[in-house]
């Protein structure tokens, strides 16, 4: 069986490590706990391991975030995986910094990358897990926030959610979407 988790961000040195590249930090870990490295790839950065049997495909968009749904379209074809066995590691302006949610599908909530993805698919019924940044920004100030670092404050909670995510996605995998759900949906 085979799996795809996309991480969502944007490529450059600018973007590195910020709230919106959220999903590129997650799978950066989850692949250093692997000791896996990505490579360059058509629409993505990739690179996969396996679990109990199961291989999991890592990718990380070049298309920047707007443009999510070309790569994760294409990745999820040439690797020939059911939209099933697709999660989706996006930043959540909705949810406080560093708490974590995974749905089985559900709208966009004005996120582009996600709005893009669900353009190419067709639809939304697609697993996500979401990774709060919180909404601490001055009105029209939203863009430059989510572009932004993490306050050092921040900083201590981000770091074992990174590291949540990374068992809720190899969950995902060997115990499926509603089991991964009941054990880490607070």
């Amino acid at each position: 069986m085979k799996y795809l988790v996309a991480g969502l961000g944007n490529i450059g040195s600018e973007y590195a490590h910020t709230r919106h590249n959220i999903g590129f930090d997650v799978l950066d870990a989850l692949a250093g706990a692997s000791n896996i490295y990505f490579e360059d790839g058509r629409y993505a950065f990739n690179t996969r391991f396996s679990i109990k049997g199961r291989t999991i495909v890592l990718i990380k968009p070049t298309t920047y975030m707007n443009l999510s749904g070309k790569a994760v379209s294409y990745w999820l074809q040439k690797e020939n995986i059911p939209v099933e066995n697709l999660l989706v590691v996006v930043d959540d302006l909705a949810l406080p910094v560093g708490a974590i949610r995974i749905r089985p599908k559900g709208g966009d909530g004005g996120h582009n990358g996600l709005k893009n993805i669900q353009e190419m698919l067709g639809h939304a019924n697609y697993a996500r897990l979401r990774f709060g940044i919180g909404s601490e920004f001055a009105k029209g100030r939203q863009v430059d926030f989510v572009l932004g670092k993490w306050a050092e404050e921040e900083k201590a909670l981000i770091k074992p959610a990174i590291e949540t995510s990374c068992e809720v996605i190899k969950s995902f995998v060997l115990a499926g979407l509603e089991r991964t759900m009941t054990s880490f949906n607070k």
